[in-house]
């Protein structure tokens, strides 16, 4: 469990609202986007019942649950979350001094560390097209098998962009990978970005 603060004042204040959105349950979930690079942000959002995750690690606050994305986790350690009143009504900040820094040793897990490079050089660059890829599995020792989501579903740019880019670059961050296979059936094209 990460060691994360948040203050008083910042819990009375997520507190007032989620009270404003009037949800059952509603809680409060932290994540870090771009985990271990330099373009890290860590954000704050609401977190429905319906919306919780399994694997996420929860702080009870008393007056709500605050969830930490698992994935997170590793980057939130002494996350500090805190809220102070000024003259045009107050601010909430978090600081996250571990946000930014890479956590993924060559010793790490095959599978840590290929989640890693998704993470913080992969997905980034996709994002711009509403895609994003997720590790599925790794198959007979050294074969990345790939989700691609959101945008990339059904891109006919896809098998370029798979290929070509995040192959390169997984292999070029983990050796042991010699291969990437993509689990998604590229023939829905309902929402892809490129027609």
């Amino acid at each position: 469990m990460a060691q994360v603060t948040v203050t008083d004042p910042a819990r009375d204040y997520l507190a007032q609202l989620i009270e404003k959105q009037d949800v059952e349950g509603m809680g409060v979930r932290i994540f870090v986007t771009q985990p271990g690079t330099k373009h890290a942000e860590t954000c704050l959002a609401y977190c429905p019942p319906n919306e919780i995750v399994p694997t996420d690690e929860k702080i009870e606050l008393g007056k709500f649950v605050l969830y930490l994305d698992h994935a997170s986790v590793p980057f939130l350690e002494e996350a500090f979350v805190d809220y102070s009143k000024d003259q045009m009504g107050g601010q909430l900040t978090i600081k996250a001094p571990n946000a930014k820094v890479p956590n993924v040793d060559e010793n790490a897990p095959l599978t840590d560390r290929i989640n890693y490079v998704l993470a913080s050089e992969i997905n980034p660059g996709l994002a711009s097209h509403g895609g994003e890829v997720s590790l599925v599995e790794v198959v007979e020792e050294s074969i990345a098998v790939l989700r691609f989501g959101g945008g990339c579903q059904g891109c006919s740019a896809v098998s370029l962009t798979l290929k070509q880019g995040v192959e390169t670059t997984l292999k070029e961050r983990v050796p042991e990978i010699t291969a990437v296979r993509d689990v998604t059936d590229h023939s829905v094209k309902d929402n892809a970005y490129y027609q």
